[in-house]
């Protein structure tokens, strides 16, 4: 298989003196990105009550989010292509604090979903635009390593940011929480401005070059490389409590360790995908691919033993970050002159994962097969993944990217 390296973004100035701050900063806009999204699962209960719902359509403000995602990545991808990087990092930053404030302020249920779906827009688009940056301070063959540092941010939200936005929308009620995302976005902005070097746009950039991009093959299959591969950890993920306590035996109490094990697997991960992406992007996927689909598999065998599925969910987040870092190299790189459709994408097919994984994990659940059963789903849908990503390989060598 050939060895795949990703390209330069377009206009890449010279390395700054301050580029470790600048992909720190970039950094930082992750880690507020992936505090917002998590936190409203632990949190539902006292917003349902704040909002005057149930919690089941309370639930629907992180569909609303998700929504946000999905529909904010392509729309910014087709209209903010021929900004300056740094001026259309700027004002994600700025809409993403307003989305936030909204959602601690709003009173009614479906305030709420209008404040989510607005928090979600900057999403993929901060994400993607802010790897080509990373990319572009980046020297040759670390580019990799630049993006996942950038990534890094959403995997250390997962471990930290989660728990302590949790921990104080919990105690001085959820409203704080998003105050707080609120206040991390406008910490970004300052970061991004001070430190984040001017780097133009694509002055050639129009929408339908970017839309084209959609239609080039090694897009369309990269990206459903993300949303089918993907999928399977999202069906683990979603339905993890009770499988330990129904299946493993475990009290609930455990909860919150299994959970670690996901956040630490995810940061181990972030960090290896850099370094991998410097040997084989291609590689790297089929690697964070197999391994998540394995690791899938061994979950729902063990799923009985409590305890000794641990290492496992540290695994199954590790090899999954590999994947998705990767992916996010590879679609930047098969999208061509339309980077930033490409960059962006990624983080659409990752929510699209989301939604599949934890829909089909929960009709295996429904039918009366068990909690062990979205293992098998997740590994299901791992050779899915597998099976599409082999195609584009072979597609690769016969007409390389």
């Amino acid at each position: 298989m050939a060895q795949t390296t990703t390209d330069q973004a377009p206009g890449r100035s010279r390395v700054p003196r301050h580029g470790t701050a600048a992909i720190a900063a970039l950094a930082m806009g992750g880690f507020a990105i992936g505090t917002t999204e998590f936190v409203s699962m632990g949190l539902l209960p006292q917003m349902a009550r704040g909002v005057g719902a149930s919690i089941p359509s309370t639930g629907h403000a992180i569909s609303a989010y998700a929504l946000g995602v999905v529909v904010g990545a392509p729309v910014v991808a087709f209209l903010g292509s021929g900004w300056p990087r740094r001026a259309l990092l700027a004002w994600l930053m700025v809409l993403f604090a307003v989305g936030n404030v909204a959602t601690a302020l709003v009173s009614s249920y479906e305030g709420l979903l209008i404040a989510r779906f607005v928090s979600g827009l900057p999403h993929g688009a901060f994400f993607g635009v802010a790897s080509l940056v990373a990319a572009g301070l980046a020297r040759p063959g670390r580019q990799g390593r630049a993006v996942a540092m950038v990534m890094l941010g959403l995997s250390v939200a997962n471990l930290l940011g989660v728990p302590a936005a949790t921990w104080l929308g919990q105690g001085l009620g959820y409203r704080a929480a998003y105050w707080l995302v609120a206040v991390l976005g406008l910490l970004t902005l300052a970061l991004v401005l001070a430190f984040v070097p001017s780097q133009p746009g694509d002055v050639d950039a129009h929408w339908r070059r970017e839309l084209g991009a959609l239609a080039k093959p090694q897009v369309l299959l990269t990206i459903l490389t993300g949303a089918v591969g993907f999928g399977g950890m999202f069906a683990v993920y979603t339905y993890i409590v009770p499988t330990l306590t129904e299946v493993g035996g475990l009290p609930e109490s455990v909860a919150p360790v299994f959970l670690l094990a996901f956040g630490l697997g995810m940061v181990a991960g972030t960090w290896l995908a850099g370094e991998l992406a410097a040997w084989s992007v291609f590689r790297s996927l089929f690697i964070g691919g197999g391994g998540q689909g394995l690791l899938l598999l061994v979950f729902a065998v063990l799923a009985p033993y409590g305890w000794w599925t641990l290492p496992v969910v540290f695994g199954i987040t590790a090899t999954g970050s590999i994947l998705v870092v990767n992916l996010q190299l590879r679609l930047m790189e098969v999208a061509e002159d339309a980077q930033t459709i490409g960059a962006t994408m990624n983080h659409v097919a990752l929510n699209i994962a989301n939604a599949l994984g934890a829909w089909l994990g929960g009709l295996v659940v429904a039918a009366g097969w068990g909690y062990q059963a979205p293992g098998l789903v997740g590994f299901g849908l791992s050779v899915l993944g597998l099976g599409i990503l082999t195609v584009s390989a072979r597609l690769h060598v016969r007409r390389p990217a």
